[in-house]
């Protein structure tokens, strides 16, 4: 594919991801292509995601060189342009990054070359009762160990405004949205609807909505399951509920998920991947749901999720499985599926022959 123009985003506190943006901006001049950064915490601003791409020149690829944080920011300002996203592992527990520091030039010369695969990411949206944004009493109070807050999100103008059905807001979030208590001593209590249908009135410390790639983020944290990132499905995972219900629901793309703050509960700040986005009152609401694009981030081979889960969290055998050894490859390792197991998508050797277990 034709890059022209990339954009950078960068942990600068990591001494490694400023020497791998180093090789990153030498391959771009060799190249002749634009090479722009557009890490948001640069100057301390305050810069919406359409702002930053600006900023860049709009660049079609975006490459971020730092743990799972750095690609959830570079993601949001890739999605905003329609552009790839190629995230460089220098975390510790990261499932989003794709190549390592040292592969970071053979990376971009795949690219370049077109030998790559795309990832289409499933993305939320947002409606609400109302604008978001932190109250300014409380700025100094939430800002407190977080950084610098991003712009109040502005409304999307290519979708109508409804009384009945709420603000469109320009967010897109590809791990989850975050409906949490402010009060240390005070949970949050909310009412949760499911394709428009109460499910419950919960009272929880929050109440989270993840994507299948969010599924190992906060959500795996409060006990969510662990959903394939090629899956289609929004997760709603509840966090330290005072209720005997505390299970996770997985529900179908088409089916949104709704929070509403009740009258008796205190305000709930509502946070997209991470980020404090705005404060609601009791009576507001959020409705989370599918957006209609995908994030587009760059594969180099093919995914081995399930192995990178095993090695991430540390997945240890039980004590009497492995008495009885190392099971041998569930399939055949040498010779090619049978046409019944040809369309599944199965982990492939080097060479691209074989099943790989």
């Amino acid at each position: 594919m034709t890059v022209d123009r990339i954009g950078l985003v960068v942990h600068g506190g990591r001494p490694e991801a400023v020497e791998a943006a180093g090789v990153v901006r030498a391959w771009c001049e060799e190249h002749a292509v634009r090479c722009a950064d557009i890490d948001v915490w640069h100057d301390g601003g305050r810069r919406g995601a359409r702002e930053e791409v600006e900023a860049a020149g709009d660049p079609d690829l975006v490459v971020t060189l730092g743990g799972d944080g750095t690609f959830l920011r570079g993601a949001r300002l890739a999605a905003k342009n329609d552009a790839l996203v190629l995230g460089v592992d220098l975390g510790r527990v990261g499932f989003l990054t794709e190549v390592s520091a040292a592969d970071v030039r053979e990376a971009l010369d795949a690219v370049r070359e077109d030998r790559l695969r795309i990832d289409h990411r499933m993305l939320l949206a947002l409606r609400a009762s109302r604008r978001l944004e932190v109250p300014e009493h409380m700025e100094p109070w939430v800002r407190y160990g977080r950084g610098p807050l991003l712009p109040p999100p502005q409304v999307r103008p290519d979708c109508d405004v409804d009384a009945d059905w709420g603000i469109p807001l320009d967010v897109t979030a590809l791990n989850d949205i975050v409906l949490e208590k402010l009060a240390r001593d005070r949970q949050v209590s909310v009412g949760v609807y499911v394709s428009g249908r109460l499910l419950a009135s919960y009272s929880a410390d929050a109440l989270l909505v993840a994507t299948p790639t969010g599924s190992t983020a906060y959500s795996f944290a409060a006990g969510g399951p662990v959903v394939s990132p090629r899956a289609e499905a929004l997760v709603f995972t509840p966090v330290a509920p005072h209720m005997t219900f505390n299970r996770s629901i997985v529900t179908a793309p088409d089916e949104p998920v709704g929070l509403r703050v009740l009258e008796r509960s205190g305000p709930a700040a509502v946070s997209i991947d991470g980020q404090l986005r705005g404060v609601l009152d009791p009576g507001d609401w959020i409705g989370v749901y599918a957006a209609p694009q995908r994030l587009r981030a760059v594969r180099l081979g093919p995914m081995d999720f399930y192995g990178r889960l095993r090695e991430r969290m540390n997945l240890t055998d039980a004590p009497a499985a492995v008495a009885d050894g190392s099971p041998p490859p569930l399939w055949s390792v040498t010779t090619p599926p049978p046409a019944d197991l040809d369309h599944l998508a199965l982990l492939t050797s080097p060479e691209g022959s074989s099943p790989l277990w």
